[in-house]
């Protein structure tokens, strides 16, 4: 496993992030910690999970898992940069309580609370604010942060799908309080299939030191190989790799980006993963694997090395707007 920084701070991390969103859902517990075990035998250490989720009537169900795990001992927490995150309504409901979702300082507490109590542990590596609160003002949540940071629950603060300017004013907010190393991370949904985050969000996360670290990496399936396993009578597309498909110029696309591969020897996951670690910024791709075989794949993609030529043919396939501001003003 290789490893790199995150963002500006001396905390190092392996290229994968372990995704857990599958385990409780669509993994059991026992396959979960098996899927732990394997990937922390394999070097990864940065493990990733939120509040909400094994979603409906079982939020919290993966944190629980996570902590069943740790609790199992032989040093796996101590191994594990362990990150989650903050924001979602917790009622089983779906009705939120006043006051039990988002980011008020009142909320960020309690959330932590219950994170660190179904994670058995007490300490979060990177905390991590799930979406932006339009309501709570920065200067509220660092001051709650603070007080985190102080009682040593939590060590970093990240965010999840801020656009660029809220990244700035976050992190703006924070130099000028003092104090806080504010944010130090941004997860945010990039893949080849989806390069708007290179407009705004990635640029203002290199500005700021942020490491980013790109969710759904294989945009729900699409570039994971769909059309050939679907001739091959595999797993059929859903969500949104069948809404794509379902346009016949992005099935044009897709089934090009799999000829290409296909020519050059290339598993499409694994150049879809490869392709990630070779953009400026970013730290390491989430994989949320189901099984051990998918989490093998996703091992290997970081030793695949992609040629110039196969790197040029992808941005030909699935070019980006190119940079900022330049893609969008004279």
């Amino acid at each position: 496993m290789k490893y790199t920084q995150l963002g500006r701070t001396g905390l190092k991390v392996s290229r994968l992030v372990l995704g857990t969103m599958n385990f409780g859902p669509q993994t059991d517990e026992a396959d979960s910690h098996a899927i732990m075990d394997a990937a922390l035998d394999a070097g990864i250490n940065f493990f990733d999970t939120a509040n909400v989720y094994g979603w409906a009537e079982n939020k919290g169900r993966t944190e629980s898992i996570i902590g069943n795990w740790f609790a199992k001992g032989g040093d796996r927490r101590d191994k594990v940069v362990l990150a989650t995150k903050v924001y979602g309504n917790m009622g089983a409901d779906g009705e939120a309580w006043p006051n039990h979702d988002k980011l008020s300082a009142v909320n960020i507490r309690r959330a932590v609370d219950a994170s660190l109590k179904r994670l058995q542990t007490d300490y979060i590596d990177l905390y991590q604010f799930h979406h932006i609160d339009r309501s709570t003002p920065f200067e509220e949540i660092w001051q709650a942060i603070d007080v985190l940071v102080q009682q040593g629950k939590i060590l970093y603060v990240g965010s999840s799908n801020f656009p660029g300017y809220k990244i700035a004013q976050a992190n703006e907010i924070a130099a000028r309080r003092g104090g806080t190393i504010g944010l130090v991370s941004e997860q945010c949904l990039y893949n080849l299939a989806e390069r708007r985050a290179e407009m705004e969000v990635i640029p203002a996360a290199q500005e700021y030191g942020l490491g980013v670290i790109p969710w759904s990496p294989l945009h729900g399936g699409l570039l994971g190989g769909v059309i050939k396993k679907q001739a091959e009578g595999g797993r059929r597309a859903s969500g949104r790799a069948a809404d794509t498909l379902a346009d016949p110029a992005a099935r044009a696309q897709i089934q090009a980006y799999e000829d290409l591969l296909e020519k050059h020897g290339i598993e499409p996951g694994e150049a879809a993963l490869a392709w990630l670690l070779t953009r400026p910024g970013v730290t390491g791709p989430i994989v949320g694997p189901r099984t051990a075989e998918q989490l093998q794949s996703a091992i290997r993609a970081v030793e695949l090395e992609l040629s110039q030529e196969v790197l040029a043919s992808l941005d030909e396939i699935f070019p980006g707007p190119g940079p900022s501001p330049e893609a969008f003003a004279w």
